[in-house]
């Protein structure tokens, strides 16, 4: 066109503007779905238990799925998550109020990889075949399966149709997201094995934690062998019925030895916890009960 100074646009520059549209409307982000306290709220369900939806990066990954399915649903509808829309799924330990709203999770999208530890509440396993010891000369009726084999001889699930992944030992699931597997020593969990998300961030590893039975001290500790700068760190530290000045210590660990920049406890880290940490971490606490979202520094764009 006479006397227009158009400069010509590139493929390379529209592929880049769109890029940047694109990360620019990522969400970079940790949300509670499902917990005991929080703001009030008039659609929230406060409930013993908890889950969480990590975005980041542009991809989608459910963590734990709380105490009561229907419970989880209604949260899950009155904060606008889309459950059809998951890269993966992440089980932290197997009890009840984290599995719970597998129930729902599972009617509306049941193909999603379902990442969990080595637990036999999880899938089907083969019975022991000692258990089937014969005795001779034991009347049939005393007898298991009346003295034939079995035609079936594995444990059950009660989430038959879940596409369980069973992860052993520290996994990357998708880029930038590392699986961290701890055994708790403590009494009531012993031998308990227990599954944290990390997420490399530009700031260090930002952590998704269940109920750190193996207490989130090791959890920590395990995780600086995949970044020694960790970010954040959120869900339960697991410091129900315990003593101020044990908290404290635990408390101190995190931020002078282990130097976590920020954090953001949850569930069953209890009053005091939340107190203590607070106190501790100062400006740095992160509230983070039902329906608050932690914010995570942007991804750094990766090569292609």
């Amino acid at each position: 066109m006479k006397g227009c100074a158009c400069v010509p646009v590139t493929l390379a520059a529209l592929l880049l503007a769109a890029a940047a549209s694109a990360g620019a409307a990522t969400p970079s982000r940790i949300t509670n779905l499902y917990d005991a306290f929080g703001a009030p709220s008039t659609t929230l369900v406060k409930d013993w238990g908890f889950a969480a939806l990590v975005e980041y990066d542009g991809r989608r990954i459910l963590f734990d799925t709380g105490n009561d399915a229907g419970t989880f649903e209604r949260n899950v509808k009155a904060l606008g998550v889309d459950l059809t829309r998951l890269d993966a799924v992440v089980i932290s330990h197997r009890h009840g109020d984290h599995t719970s709203g597998l129930a729902y999770l599972l009617t509306v999208n049941s193909s999603v990889p379902i990442y969990v530890p080595q637990e036999g509440a999880f899938f089907k396993s083969a019975l022991p075949e000692d258990f089937l010891q014969r005795q001779p000369g034991l009347p049939v009726r005393l007898q298991y399966f009346e003295g034939k084999k079995p035609q079936r001889w594995t444990t059950g699930s009660p989430w038959e149709q879940a596409n369980f992944r069973i992860v052993t030992k520290t996994t990357e699931i998708l880029p930038g997201f590392h699986l961290l597997i701890t055994q708790s020593q403590k009494t009531g969990t012993v031998e308990m094995n227990e599954l944290s998300l990390a997420i490399d961030t530009p700031r260090g590893l930002a952590l998704v934690i269940g109920c750190s039975h193996p207490g989130v001290e090791k959890i920590l500790e395990q995780a600086i062998g995949i970044d020694p700068q960790l970010y954040t760190v959120t869900g339960g530290f697991h410091l129900v019925r315990t003593p101020e000045p044990e908290i404290r210590r635990v408390g101190l660990l995190l931020r002078d030895a282990l130097k976590l920049e920020r954090v953001a406890p949850a569930h069953c880290t209890s009053e005091p916890g939340f107190a203590v940490l607070m106190e501790i971490f100062g400006k740095r606490f992160d509230e983070a009960g039902l329906g608050a979202t932690i914010a995570l520094p942007k991804a750094e764009a990766r090569a292609p």
